[in-house]
């Protein structure tokens, strides 16, 4: 949602080195620097491209069309530096309780290791929560070792073995 000043409401702040931290919902001209978060890593440096952003807006719009996810970018100094997408899903299993699904989380090289992760994921779980979900899940590649331990730190736990087919 955008105000009629064009600007989106914050979602949350926070004092962090360097400024104010701020979380709200993406918008389409965000898309570029949302994209360079994802391609400025070891995995999306090979599977992301910049050259053809057409896929990416096909996918913000049915990200920003459906309430059951949200696409959130983290601000400091007015330039996007983080980036994750919350989304909700109903399930059957644990007596049909609701799971909040975190994806594509990103964070500028720069700022990593200075808690802007940390509380870019407690405000997701907190979301999650005040929504009346039971759990909150994500999945991070094997070869992610220091993100394993970043999730761990938050109390997150490895019980499952995530599977994916490529298609």
């Amino acid at each position: 949602m955008t105000t009629p000043s064009g600007t989106v409401p914050a979602l949350f702040t926070a004092a962090v080195e360097g400024g104010t931290f701020t979380l709200r919902r993406a918008r389409r001209g965000d898309l570029p620097r949302i994209l360079a978060l994802l391609v400025d890593d070891q995995l999306g440096a090979v599977r992301e491209s910049a050259d053809d952003l057409a896929p990416y807006e096909q996918a913000f719009e049915a990200i920003d069309a459906d309430p059951s996810h949200l696409l959130v970018v983290g601000e400091l100094a007015g330039e996007v530096v983080a980036t994750f997408q919350l989304s909700y899903l109903p399930g059957l299993s644990r007596k049909g309780s609701w799971r909040a699904q975190i994806e594509a989380v990103r964070v500028a090289d720069v700022l990593r290791g200075q808690g802007v992760g940390a509380l870019m994921i407690q405000w997701a779980v907190d979301q999650a929560r005040d929504r009346g979900c039971s759990l909150v899940q994500l999945t991070t590649d094997k070869s992610r070792v220091a993100a394993h331990r970043f999730y761990e730190r938050l109390g997150f736990v490895a019980s499952h073995e995530g599977m994916k087919l490529t298609l």
